[in-house]
């Protein structure tokens, strides 16, 4: 199926192998440093009816299966100029799905950076949100990236040199409400696992609402004019739930190598 050579590359990335005596030996358990998924489920989560501290996002968040969207996202329609550019996209989920050999994602088989706001809409794994004077950094599990949001009050920059993961500045709405807008991504980046492309004129904007001490919700829209026809939102209020103080979360990092190894062998196996 089309999907497994994502989960396969992405698995292979996340595992790290030791040889022993005895033979091979997992050092780390695929997918097992989250809350247990009984966590969110709605029969058993508990109304979290604890006051939140107000403008303090501090803390390990966990989105559990909802953060995790392998087949991707239903965007808003095309504008021509994403039309065209989707021709030479080779997703391996999603309605433009190929099969493995015909794969082109950057992510899977370049390991290329994910990129934002893939690295929320596709891999949302456990995430650890540091508050400082000056700037917000989230710390995610997933590629063992970080990225930096400033709240000195500074402008986003009029002319960005593109980056893979923008540049991100954020106020608090209120005492409960933290808004960050991120411009200035690479387009060589996909937003998700269907292929869905944007252009360097994307503008996203991230709305963090903490609705309890141990409940945030997320939510992401995508203005870019230049690819769709209208802004559309890809997560809306999406619950993360607050982890254990002293959660350790697993090394998520995908190897070049191992990607290459990967495809030699799906190269193989074809002929």
């Amino acid at each position: 199926m089309p999907r497994r050579f994502i989960v396969v590359i992405v698995f292979v990335a996340s595992v790290a192998v030791v040889m022993c005596s005895s033979g091979v030996t997992l050092a780390q358990t695929w997918n097992t440093s989250g809350l247990p998924r009984s966590a969110f489920q709605p029969s058993e989560a508990k109304p979290d009816s604890t006051p939140a501290p107000p403008r303090d996002l501090t803390g390990t968040w966990d989105a559990g299966p909802g953060g995790v969207f392998g087949p991707g996202h239903v965007a808003t329609p095309f504008t021509p100029w994403a039309e065209e550019r989707l021709k030479d996209i080779k997703p391996g989920n999603g309605p433009r799905a190929v099969t493995e050999e015909f794969i082109n994602d950057p992510l899977s088989i370049m390991c290329d950076p994910a990129g934002f706001p893939r690295l929320v809409l596709y891999e949302l794994r456990p995430v650890q949100i540091v508050q400082t004077p000056n700037q917000i950094l989230m710390l995610y599990m997933f590629e063992k990236r970080w990225r930096v949001i400033w709240t000195d009050g500074r402008a986003l920059p009029k002319n960005p040199d593109p980056r893979w993961y923008g540049y991100s500045v954020g106020r608090w709405e209120d005492d409960y409400t933290f808004v960050v807008q991120t411009i200035g991504m690479d387009d060589r980046t996909w937003l998700d696992n269907a292929g869905n492309p944007h252009s360097i004129d994307m503008r996203v904007e991230e709305r963090y609402h903490r609705r309890g001490r141990d409940t945030l919700e997320l939510t992401v829209t995508i203005d870019d004019p230049t690819a769709y026809i209208q802004p559309w939102t890809p997560l809306n209020k999406l619950p993360l739930k607050l982890m254990p103080l002293d959660a350790d979360l697993m090394e998520m990092i995908c190897s070049p190598t191992e990607a290459a190894a990967y495809k030699k062998l799906v190269d193989t196996q074809k002929k």
